[in-house]
């Protein structure tokens, strides 16, 4: 990986000078951290999910909505921070972003009912949702094209190596502890080092000429545009479709594995094996992607997906599908998202360089609250059984494809294009 220092943009060198300097290897790394945050904030807490709905007296399927009410509001939130990042730069949104996840993370542990707890949640996500929407943009004011993809990709790299071993560290919480309000803090300490690094070592990302007033008509235009532009939309519906499944199986894993499977003692093992899946794909992906091209890798993976998701059907019908049936097919899709995921964001991004705030945080919202409520829905179905999981996999991944075809004109895996400006 390259190691050059990324200034703040076009601008003269003395002033240039004054700014805070990173590597792109700091950068990728901070970028994927910022990103774990929410995952750490969802995952971390699945080991725990029995011990909180008994200790405050949520009953079946309703504990779920600690993960959905996250997700679903962080999806609206991600509307918000875009616009006020293209005007008054990245940093200080970001950093508004942080105080919110911090402070609602300390305000979760306090909670003394359920329904409260499941409201401070759905205001932790909306208010944290710059911490989501707002890397992609920071990357994209650095570059564009396939290599956007490929740095991405080592994002989601790092970024997964946080919900591989979140569910560990709440399980490790929780019995050093005995008490599940500390994860939560966990989620503060771990907000607060992000801030320290973001403000000592983050340099401003947005050129000046780039800043767009904050205007109604403004930012409704330009997140209109970033969300009908005919090459765009079906790679930001196709990634929300997969990535709702994704949800799903997050929703409802605890319960899969520790009910469907008995193999409760397992799950941050499992989850870590999915998860780790995953990351090994984006480093796979960041290796051969400016080579061959996001478009044709995330096309030849969603085709793939598609397969994988019908023999997941299959073993889910049979009457005594087994746990080492379930785990390599599950395992196998979450890779398959990490050719998927990184490419389709970033083929979405491509035209939006002078208006990445705007686009990136439409994009979000999009994705995030088609995904959450897809998830919430799938999660909500579990049965007992891998069925509604497996199927809504299936769907989803079909529903993608088409978009995708739509966006390119029936025309699948183009040729790989050179970085944009």
């Amino acid at each position: 990986m390259r190691t050059e220092q990324l200034a703040t943009g076009e601008r003269p060198r003395a002033e240039a000078a004054k700014r805070p300097q990173i590597s792109e290897r700091s950068l990728i790394w901070m970028m994927a951290l910022l990103m774990a945050l929410n995952a750490f904030g969802i995952d971390s807490i699945l080991p725990a999910l029995d011990n909180l709905a008994n200790a405050l007296g949520a009953e079946g399927n309703s504990r779920q909505f600690i993960v959905g009410a996250y997700l679903i509001c962080a999806g609206i939130g991600a509307l918000v921070p875009g616009s006020f990042a293209d005007r008054y730069g990245r940093r200080p949104v970001l950093f508004v972003g942080l105080g919110v996840y911090i402070a609602l993370s300390i305000a979760c542990s306090l909670a003394t009912d359920f329904t409260t707890l499941v409201v401070l949640r759905a205001i932790q996500g909306f208010g944290a949702a710059a911490i989501i929407a707002l890397p992609p943009a920071i990357i994209r004011d650095r570059v564009g094209g396939d290599k956007m993809a490929r740095m991405m990709s080592l994002i989601f790299v790092i970024f997964l190596i946080v919900p591989a071993i979140a569910p560990t560290i709440g399980q490790g919480i929780l019995e050093i502890a005995g008490n599940w309000r500390w994860i939560f803090a966990a989620m503060a300490a771990a907000g607060v080092v992000m801030a320290i690094w973001v403000y000592t070592s983050l340099p401003e990302t947005l050129h000046e000429d780039d800043r767009v007033p904050i205007r109604l008509p403004v930012i409704v235009r330009n997140m209109r545009h970033s969300l009908t532009l005919r090459e765009t939309i079906g790679y930001t519906l196709g990634s929300a479709l997969v990535f709702g499944g994704l949800f799903g199986f997050i929703n409802s894993s605890q319960q899969l594995i520790g009910e469907a499977f008995n193999a409760g003692d397992l799950f941050p093992l499992i989850f870590a094996m999915c998860a780790g899946a995953m990351s090994i794909a984006n480093w796979s992906n960041s290796r051969i992607v400016e080579r061959f091209g996001a478009r044709r890798v995330s096309h030849a993976a969603l085709f793939i997906f598609i397969a994988v998701a019908a023999a997941q059907l299959w073993f889910a019908n049979q009457p005594d599908e087994s746990l080492w049936t379930f785990v390599p097919l599950m395992a196998a899709n979450m890779a398959l998202l990490g050719f998927i995921g990184a490419n389709f964001g970033s083929i979405a991004m491509e035209p939006f360089k002078h208006i990445a705030g705007a686009a990136s945080s439409a994009q979000s919202f999009l994705r995030l609250t088609t995904g959450a409520g897809l998830g919430a829905l799938i999660g909500f179905m579990y049965d007992g059984t891998a069925r509604p999981l497996a199927t809504a996999l299936l769907i989803t991944a079909v529903l993608s494809l088409i978009f995708v075809l739509f966006s390119e004109k029936g025309e699948l895996f183009g040729e790989p294009r050179p970085e944009a400006q």
